[in-house]
């Protein structure tokens, strides 16, 4: 378990809503993206992602005007992925405020990107997103298009292959268990964690606080994201802190 680990909020968006869907599929509207993004902030939580859901169909990220509101409201990192395909729209998301951006579909397309991204920008902005579904024992399968197109690639050949290229962190999801709230894919996390020295943040399928707790305790994860469950008031960012914070102290 590592000494800092973060809790991130996930918020997938869909114009100006929050929304939510099963295996990334089924999407729903849950509220409004910007109160929530508020009031987890309020609650304590120590990162916000935000996924442009539909992006990578329409060729576009239209979370600006998000990022501009997180920028005044909102003072934790934020994280931006969805649609940016360029080092132009990288720079577009930064100088609206975004502290890291976060690539899925540009990168397996366009693997030079990420060096070139690395290099103008530096690997501290640079997340990348890997959306894993399980083919059989210890095989993962990397998928693009949010969730939606197979490329054929094995996720750990990926994570050395982004590392080896400049990225800073990997956003690592499990497509088998989003949504689901029947707790984190524990064998992915950890085959990915023993793969590479960048730091990961763990996302899909968090069931609740023993889930999480277990996650941080038996992987290498740096973070991990939570989504539905959090968004259905099913969990406490305090309360989870609190919990962390004592086992952190048993072990210091």
């Amino acid at each position: 378990m590592i000494h800092n680990p973060r809790l991130i909020a996930r918020l997938d968006i869909k114009g100006n809503n929050l929304i939510k869907g099963l295996r990334f599929e089924g999407l729903r509207v849950i509220g409004s993206a910007k109160e929530f993004a508020k009031k987890y902030y309020k609650q304590g939580i120590d990162e916000i992602i935000y996924v442009d859901s539909v992006a990578s169909l329409y060729g576009r990220n239209s979370l600006t005007d998000l990022v501009d509101f997180s920028t005044e409201n909102i003072f934790v990192p934020v994280t931006v992925g969805g649609g940016i395909k360029s080092l132009d729209d990288v720079q577009k998301v930064l100088r609206a405020g975004a502290d890291k951006i976060a690539i899925n579909t540009a990168a397996i397309e366009n693997k030079k990107l990420i060096k070139t991204i690395s290099d103008k920008i530096g690997s501290q902005s640079l997340t990348i997103s890997i959306q894993a579904k399980k083919r059989d024992k210890n095989h993962w399968e990397a998928f693009k298009i949010c969730g939606r197109e197979p490329t054929g690639i094995d996720v750990i050949d990926w994570v050395k292959e982004i590392e080896n290229l400049g990225a800073g962190e990997i956003f690592l999801t499990s497509i088998d268990q989003d949504g689901t709230e029947l707790g984190l894919d524990k064998d992915l996390v950890k085959l990915v964690t023993e793969s590479t020295n960048l730091p990961v943040i763990a996302s899909g399928g968090s069931k609740d606080v023993d889930d999480i707790l277990r996650i941080f305790q038996e992987t290498d994860v740096s973070g991990i994201a939570i989504g539905s469950i959090l968004h259905h008031k099913k969990i406490d960012i305090k309360m989870i802190k609190n919990e962390l914070e004592k086992i952190i102290k048993k072990k210091t």
